[in-house]
This record gives structure tokens, C-alpha cells and sequence, in this order.
């Protein structure tokens, strides 16, 4: 079982961030010489992990912790997208994308010891099917699973139903990481308190002290890393203490101070206090749907398309990351983030032509009211959009894109509500616009959320052209042969404006002087086992 570790205590800032004299100066790879083995990366996070348990769990806050955990059957290459080795050396898969079979590499285990075999394997994805609701990604990985065959001791089949193409990706997440058969003695809410999480990663589960700190500690003898990291063997670190901070300022004054290695979610206004002074930022765009208001086009307004175009075109995505966000945030060009394996650029379709909506919205027939709104037939053009707290700035977001499309005779009408009262909101239908964002490194995501066999969030009828290029996208893991239908779609979305593309969420995390190759994997959650930390 894994180590039970006492956490490690240490005092946080209590006030909001002030820049402290003396940082350290700036430090480059020579400055540093090479990798220093042991210590501990003290690491802030902005919210108490709702579950460790990897396979369950969709928040930030606590994949970054999983990720540390398991091993996955393969990894992805951020530059590239690529599928490379990592518990299986190699895979194959059937014609139709229904069938996949994985080669695994031998000698890997997991932490009781107990071999990473093809037994296993099929345990693992058996628990994950078994989860259903409560595995918040998986649940879309392994949709039409049906089954997983031993061939033998270190070879396993994994059919489905339907074609599949997204499950090689699934299969390089930590949503699908493997976890030991012993791990499925335990009750799911004991594994998301971390009871009974035997991975074979890098890291082993030490504590979890609630709303204050996780702990995991380097696995001892671990020398199965993933094909793309940068060294072999162990881990450089000795653990790793995810400081739980919800307070944004908090965390900033406790990196400057010298209390914390590094903090993910840097806010767009602290960004420039880390720039020099021997601190630096590690930043990414987060891969998948960017954040975007998404259409119901089955009531109100949004149900006529020029109206949707029009606020398409009412939206300044420049002006969004310029005022509200920061250089290191782009403006949307597509549905799918830049980062997204198969992105289309649609620049020039979400290019701001405020002139353009108007002379839409016009020939629709909405003429300007006393109050500048748009009105046809004594209905006035309004809509609200639904949103939950998840991303610090979205309410700013929010009210700079309301003042843009009020100069279009557009009243969108903001309307918060908690992270359960937007999903239950969203599975009921009962909304105008959505406001989210989806993390994925595959366009797979755009059939999870648009298809009418899946999350139809736009409320579309089905056997429409979307559907079409969403079905034939999945049909095959052959990048050439996705690519068309995979950018058929993206422009489908934008062309007939089922969601409105805003902008990409990026992974801000800021670094002290002494944390070095801090890293994200492919879906720009943190990748720290050549993490390590320089010792005076």
C-alpha cells in the first residue's frame, strides 16, 4: 500500500500580494547546472480537489494531482499531438476504429507491488465503465464500451461499439490512468479521498488534509516513464505539497515571499509581478473548446441564424484578451483551441464586423428600440447567458462582451449561478446561451458536446451535415482521413453560429527561483516528474 506520510506544514501569506524586495535573480539551465535530486515542490492550487481519484475527478485542481499518480497506456505529444509509448510500447487497431489492442511493455508495477498486466488493464477500464455518471470524463472516453479481452498476460483487446477514433487519445489521459485491482476493493468515495489509490506513476498518495494540503511522495524503483519525458529511472523530486489556496492574492504573496516553489492559476492582473526578478511563468493554452457562448437554437432569438451571425460578428475577441485577459490569452479562431490536434483556423469568419451584424440583423427585420436594443414585432433581442464562477475573469469577460453587443442593439443579460446549478440548468435545456470551456487534446470533444447522439447542447435536429462530419471524424485514427471532416465540422459550428468562440483559456503558472521544468502534458495539466528544485 502507499506510504502514509505526515504532510508538511508551512505558513502561508495572509494578506494580498505585495512585491517583496530581494528575489533572487534570474537563473538560466547553466546558471543551475544539471538536475538536483530531492526536496519538496511546495505548489499552490486555487480550490480543495472535489475527488483525487483520477478516473472520477474533471477539475484542474485535482488532475493535477492524478496526473502524478498513474501511468496511462500511452501519451501525447503536446507540439505534435502525436500518440506515443508508455505502459504499452505498441497498439494496433481494427479498420473500423471499434477495436483497439495494446502491447505492454514488462516490468511495470503498480504500488502494492502487484504487476501491470493485461488483467489489470481490463480491471481498470472495467472500473471506470462501472463508475458511469461519476466518472466526469471517462463516462465520454468510454462511451460505447463494451469490453475488454485478456489475449494474453501482456496483451489486451479493448472493443466498442461504434467507432471510436477518440479512444486513442482517451487512452494518453490520466481520466483513463490505470489503477491496481486492489483499488476496486475500495468504495469510489474512498479513492477520492485517496483510500485505496494505487497507481504505478511516478508519485505515490502521502495525505490529503482538507482545504489545506495533498502530499504524494516519489515512487521508489519507478522506471517506466513515458517515452516522452526527459529522463529515465525515478523522479527528481522527493514530494510534491499542493498547497490548497483559494484566494488569488494569497497565492501570489506567498510565491513572492519565498513560502511557495511555484502556484497554478495566476491571474491575468498578478502575471507581471512574475516577470523578472528570478521568477518566471510556464504558460499554455488549454487544448479543446474554448470558452464560448453556446447556442440553444431551439427557443428565443437564438433560434434565428442571422441573429446568431450577428452576434458572431458583434463580439471583439481582441478587445476581450486586451482589456480583461493578457498577452499570454489568444482570441478565439475556431471552436477548438489552437493547441487541439486538427484546429481549423476561422480567423477571418470570427473577425469583428460590427458594421456586418448590423446590416444581418437589418435585413431581419430589428430595428433599433428608444433604448438602443433591437426590437421586431414588439419582441425585444435579448438573451442571457448562464455561467458558473469556474474561470476567475469570466464575469469581466462577460460584461465587456455585453457592452459589445449592446452597440449591435444586443442585450445579452448575465446570469451567474454555482457550478450545480449550471449543470443541472444545462441537462434541463432551460437556457439562452451557455458559458464554458472543455479541455480535451482531440476534436473528439466537438462530438461530445454538438452531435445529437451525445451532448446536443445546441438542440439540434438530427441527420443534419454536423452529425455527418462528427461521424466521420470518429470513424477513423488515421490523421490524414480525419482532418477534413474534423475542420468540416469546426466550420459547420462557426458558419451556422451553434456556438459563439470567444477565447482560449491558458495554463498560468508562475515559478520561483529555485522550481525548474515545471511542465503540462498534452492537455496542459502539470507533468512533474523532471520537476525538480535547486537546494542552497
Amino acid at each position: 500500500m502507499s506510504p502514509s506520510l505526515p504532510a508538511k506544514t508551512l505558513p502561508l501569506a495572509a494578506a494580498a500580494a505585495v512585491l517583496v524586495a530581494g528575489c533572487s535573480a534570474g537563473s538560466t539551465a547553466a546558471d543551475v547546472g544539471p538536475p538536483q535530486p530531492g526536496g519538496t515542490l511546495t505548489i499552490a492550487v486555487g480550490s480543495n480537489p472535489d475527488c483525487l481519484d483520477p478516473q472520477q475527478t474533471g477539475t484542474n485542481a485535482s488532475l493535477n494531482v492524478g496526473r502524478q499518480l498513474v501511468d496511462s497506456l500511452t501519451d501525447q505529444d503536446p507540439a505534435t499531438g502525436e500518440i506515443k509509448p508508455w505502459l504499452a510500447d505498441r497498439w494496433e487497431s481494427n479498420a473500423d476504429s471499434t477495436s483497439f489492442t495494446f502491447h505492454l511493455r514488462s516490468g511495470a508495477t503498480f504500488s502494492d507491488g502487484t504487476p501491470v498486466d493485461a488483467a489489470a488493464v481490463k480491471t481498470s477500464f472495467d472500473g471506470v465503465k462501472a463508475l458511469g455518471a461519476k466518472s466526469l470524463l471517462g463516462l465520454g472516453y468510454l462511451a460505447s464500451y463494451t469490453g475488454a479481452t485478456v489475449v494474453d498476460p501482456q496483451t489486451v483487446r479493448l472493443d466498442f461499439a461504434v467507432p471510436s477514433a477518440q479512444f486513442l487519445q482517451a487512452s494518453s489521459t490520466m481520466s483513463l490512468g490505470i489503477l491496481a485491482p486492489a483499488a476496486f476493493a475500495k468504495t469510489p468515495d474512498q479513492r477520492c479521498q485517496g483510500d485505496g489509490l494505487i497507481g504505478s506513476g511516478p508519485f505515490v498518495f502521502a495525505s490529503f488534509k482538507q482545504n489545506a494540503d495533498i502530499v504524494v511522495a516519489k515512487r521508489r524503483g519507478y522506471d517506466w516513464g513515458s517515452s516522452l519525458w526527459q529522463h529515465r529511472g525515478e523522479a527528481y523530486l522527493d514530494e510534491i505539497d499542493y498547497k490548497i489556496v483559494p484566494e488569488p492574492g494569497v497565492r501570489t504573496g506567498s510565491l513572492l515571499s519565498g513560502q511557495l516553489s511555484a502556484t497554478t492559476e495566476v491571474q491575468p492582473v498578478d502575471e507581471a509581478q512574475f516577470q523578472g526578478g528570478g521568477f518566471g511563468e510556464q504558460t499554455r493554452p488549454n487544448p479543446g473548446l474554448v470558452f464560448n457562448l453556446h447556442a440553444n437554437t431551439s427557443r428565443g432569438v437564438l433560434a434565428d441564424e442571422k441573429v446568431r451571425q450577428a452576434v458572431t460578428k458583434g463580439v471583439n475577441r481582441q478587445e476581450v484578451v486586451d482589456t480583461v485577459l493578457s498577452p499570454n490569452y489568444k482570441p478565439a479562431t475556431s471552436i477548438l483551441a489552437s493547441t487541439t490536434p486538427l484546429h481549423a483556423d476561422l480567423s477571418a469568419q470570427l473577425a469583428h464586423d460590427p458594421a456586418g451584424a448590423a446590416q444581418l440583423l437589418e435585413s431581419d427585420g430589428w430595428v433599433a428600440g428608444p433604448d438602443g436594443i433591437r426590437v421586431r414585432d414588439g419582441q425585444r433581442l435579448t438573451a442571457k447567458v448562464v455561467y458558473a464562477p469556474v474561470f476567475n475573469q469570466s464575469q469581466s469577460v462577460l460584461e465587456l462582451v455585453q457592452q459589445q453587443l449592446r452597440k449591435i442593439g444586443f442585450d445579452l443579460v448575465l446570469e451567474p449561478h454555482t457550478s450545480a446549478e449550471t449543470l443541472q440548468i444545462q441537462q434541463s435545456h432551460d437556457y439562452d446561451f451557455l458559458w464554458y470551456n472543455v479541455t480535451r487534446a482531440d476534436p473528439d470533444i466537438l462530438r461530445n458536446n454538438f452531435s445529437t447522439k451525445a451532448g446536443n447542447r445546441s438542440l439540434l435536429q438530427p441527420g443534419n451535415p454536423l452529425d455527418v462530419a462528427l461521424d466521420a471524424q470518429a470513424a477513423t485514427v488515421d490523421p490524414v482521413a480525419r482532418k477534413q471532416p474534423a475542420e468540416e465540422a469546426q466550420r459547420l459550428i462557426v458558419e451556422h453560429a451553434y456556438a459563439i468562440p470567444v477565447f482560449e483559456l491558458t495554463q498560468v503558472v508562475a515559478v520561483g527561483p529555485n522550481a525548474h521544468a515545471i511542465n503540462f502534458e498534452a492537455s496542459s495539466r502539470l507533468q512533474l516528474f523532471d520537476t525538480w528544485v535547486s537546494r542552497s
